[in-house]
């Protein structure tokens, strides 16, 4: 349901690295959440670092979209970068089983596939 790698990069570059990776694969970054400094600029005390990528390849989402609309609610996909017990991980929820929950639709499941398998390389490139 996971795919998550350890880095020996630090945090910071480890999300410039995935910031490269994603824009390599021609998938566009809508939005960066600082998670961790959103938590502690609200007084919750969070000593990791954490940083949602929402990623999209407009091509792949067109076709999810236009398959099943309700699929809207699962899009954007989601890579993480951040920190646990000083180390650094980059992770995200795969898609195939997510969208597999949500529909059989095999056509789903073929595009769900390559996103997986685009998003993996995307990782792997970054740690």
């Amino acid at each position: 349901m996971y795919y998550i790698v350890e880095s020996a990069k630090s945090f910071e570059d480890a999300v410039s690295d995935l910031d490269a990776a994603v824009k390599r694969h021609q998938f566009g970054v809508l939005h960066v959440h600082d998670l961790g400094a959103t938590l502690r600029g609200k007084g919750f005390p969070f000593a990791e670092q954490c940083k949602v990528f929402e990623v999209c390849s407009p091509r792949h989402a067109a076709s999810v979209l236009a398959t099943d609309l309700r699929m809207n609610m699962a899009l954007p996909c989601r890579i993480s970068v951040y920190t646990e017990h000083g180390r650094t991980r980059i992770g995200m929820i795969k898609p195939v089983p997510m969208l597999g929950m949500l529909s059989q639709d095999a056509s789903l499941a073929a595009i769900a596939q390559e996103v997986e398998s685009a998003t993996m390389r995307m990782i792997d490139e970054a740690a």
